[in-house]
């Protein structure tokens, strides 16, 4: 009894000290970043925790694009009735966050809001539309979820289909034109005085880090099945203290 008692009073002290230092900890892109200890943590193996940290960072890729749209294609802020550009990107923002989108999306999911807002005649707010799009399919190729347990179990061609559908995606935002011959949203900008390809930058951020967790979730399903042999194979005893 004694000795679950120290136990517990060990790991309250490093939840504690792991949480003064992520407060302290500057989450700039100049380094990695870091999140605070929690206790849920502990139902999380290390790839969990991989797959967790790569959902949070695909969010904040979308939530910035988002930004980005509105700042390129003012006129799409304006359609949501939202007073500043700030107040548009803040909604924005909690639609990805918590997966509730607009009103007049609530009956469609993933692909065919991708499909809606990469329609020439759609009159809605594109921008928006497209980002909240892209974050509901990222998260239901996740099985509907952003934060991940040992108790998971996620598809990899799912996975490996949605970083496919954010290159499409992208692909569209860069070609597809309107009726009259004008590109549905600014984005990438290369003239003789600008060069922008910020946007390129993050979606290649995103399917970068897509088809790492697909490979990864291949991967660690085979070592499940190759460490059971090699106990086998080397007869090694499992540890008990």
């Amino acid at each position: 009894m004694k000795r679950c008692s120290v136990a517990w009073v060990i790991l309250a002290t490093a939840l504690v000290l792991s949480g003064c230092m992520g407060s302290q900890a500057q989450h700039g892109t100049s380094q990695p970043r870091d999140e605070e200890m929690s206790f849920d943590q502990l139902g999380q193996t290390d790839f969990n925790r991989t797959v967790t940290i790569a959902m949070r960072d695909n969010l904040d890729s979308l939530s910035r694009l988002l930004e980005k749209l509105y700042r390129r294609n003012p006129g799409e802020w304006r359609k949501t009735g939202a007073q500043s550009l700030a107040e548009a990107v803040r909604e924005g923002r909690e639609a990805i966050r918590s997966g509730q989108g607009p009103a007049d999306l609530a009956a469609l999911h993933d692909i065919e809001i991708l499909s809606l807002a990469l329609d020439p005649a759609y009159q809605g707010d594109r921008a928006g539309t497209l980002i909240f799009g892209l974050s509901d399919m990222v998260v239901r190729a996740h099985n509907g979820k952003t934060r991940f347990y040992a108790t998971d179990v996620l598809n990899a061609q799912h996975v490996y289909n949605a970083a496919r559908n954010v290159e499409i995606a992208a692909w569209l935002l860069a070609t597809r034109r309107d009726a009259g011959g004008k590109p549905l949203l600014l984005a990438n900008e290369i003239t003789d005085a600008i060069s922008n390809l910020s946007f390129e930058r993050e979606f290649g951020q995103l399917v970068g880090r897509l088809d790492l967790v697909a490979n990864l979730l291949d991967e660690n399903l085979r070592r499940v099945g190759i460490n059971y042999m090699q106990g086998l194979l080397f007869f090694n005893f499992l540890p008990v203290r």
